[in-house]
């Protein structure tokens, strides 16, 4: 079985995690600066008085205006998150973080270990921790699983019988399918409400309506397909985390630029000398900060080619530092990605006709599909399966199937 770990507000409890007073008062986290002005997880107490997450700013602060704005915190959201991981894997799961909140892995490794399903997600639960309020939900389906977390209380695991998850999805809201606002509006006008609502309408009235977006959530509401949830039907474990680290920490606060600059040529001279790298390449890399507001700014960057020469690290890095909100208290330096041992030689003289020789040209495509992927996540690189090309529906024709290699 597939098996959900969710932490709700995920990021909204990391900032409130040193004012737990907060938590007991009307308190929202704020949008991220530079995009549309809508509310992030909330609390509680905000859910009393009528703030919705996705609610814009002025709305809210019109409707409770006593609620608390609390600002993001992306460096400890890493961090902590990071520690929820490990302890997992200490205690023999193999996860696939999907977001900070969010994660899933398959049952089927520990199961024996722990005595069966359910014992395997409260022990999860246990190692997570229970300051965190999480919730487990299993089920055969990636998109099951997480409807079960969903509507599971805290400290609670819901386990979905196999055979039986189209009837225990169809009395859930169909706020949990995965749809833009408009669109579940739309739904909404027309009376349907309930995910076994939508699984009641035909396919192709679905898709003609909605798109190819109605459609894939037509298919997760029928517990048909999980392809459009980005799931072939197996979970990715992620790979061994080799995090690296250095910050430095300034006396006062730090707003020059150059003084910036010369902070991140040390910081890359330390962790450049780390024994821990093995002398391997750095592919993606995280650049962070704690601001003298007592919030955190973060920006993560993927090489075009991986690099552990510090003139390509720190161009690289370096006008990342012109975005830094406010002044600098500490800055760090993170190796999120390191790529595989060994050399690179290219070839003296190419094959006649052929401006790449095969080997160099196939090893240069896996290079590349290593690098989207540690930019954009393992299932962000896919290849079109035909399945049905004689259907009349296009969305039908062929799926997009992750691709290994």
């Amino acid at each position: 079985m597939i098996a959900c770990i969710l932490v709700p507000g995920f990021e909204l409890q990391v900032a409130l995690h040193d004012r737990p007073r907060l938590a007991l008062r009307p308190a929202a986290l704020v949008p991220d600066p530079g995009v549309e002005p809508l509310l992030g997880p909330v609390t509680t107490a905000a859910e009393a008085a009528g703030v919705r997450p996705g609610m814009r700013l002025g709305e809210a602060l019109a409707m409770c205006p006593s609620l608390v704005l609390v600002e993001r915190d992306a460096v400890q959201v890493e961090h902590q998150w990071e520690a929820i991981l490990g302890k997992l894997e200490d205690n023999g799961f193999a996860v696939e973080p999907v977001e900070p909140g969010c994660l899933y892995f398959d049952t089927r490794g520990v199961e024996r270990l722990y005595g069966g399903v359910k014992p395997a997600l409260t022990r999860a639960l246990t190692a997570v921790g229970a300051s965190w309020n999480a919730a487990a939900g299993a089920a055969d389906r990636r998109f099951a699983a997480l409807a079960a977390a969903a509507i599971a209380r805290t400290g609670q695991a819901v386990v979905v019988d196999d055979g039986r998850t189209r009837d225990f999805l169809a009395p859930l809201p169909l706020s949990l399918v995965p749809l833009e606002d408009h669109r579940r509006e739309e739904l909404d006008h027309l009376g349907v409400k309930k995910i076994g609502q939508l699984a009641g309408l035909p396919g192709s009235a679905v898709a003609e309506r909605l798109g190819p977006d109605g459609r894939r959530a037509w298919s997760l509401a029928r517990a048909e397909d999980d392809t459009g949830f980005d799931d072939d039907g197996k979970i990715t474990p992620r790979p061994p985390a080799s995090t690296l680290t250095e910050r430095l920490e300034f006396p006062e606060a730090v707003a020059n630029e150059l003084t910036l600059r010369r902070a991140l040529t040390a910081l890359l001279d330390r962790i450049l000398a780390r024994p821990e790298r093995g002398g391997r390449e750095i592919r993606k890399v995280a650049l962070s900060a704690r601001l003298v507001g007592g919030g955190s700014w973060r920006r993560t960057l993927t090489l075009r080619e991986p690099s552990a020469e510090r003139g390509t690290l720190r161009a690289a890095l370096g006008p990342k530092l012109a975005e830094l909100p406010a002044p600098v208290l500490t800055l760090g330096v993170e190796l999120l990605t390191l790529a595989e041992s060994g050399g690179r030689q290219l070839a003296l003289v190419c094959p006649e006709g052929n401006a790449l020789g095969g080997d160099e040209l196939q090893s240069r495509l896996r290079d590349g599909l290593r690098q989207v992927r540690a930019r954009a996540g393992a299932g962000a690189v896919a290849t079109v399966v035909e399945v049905a090309p004689w259907s009349r529906i296009p969305e039908q024709r062929a799926l997009l199937v992750p691709r290994d290699s």
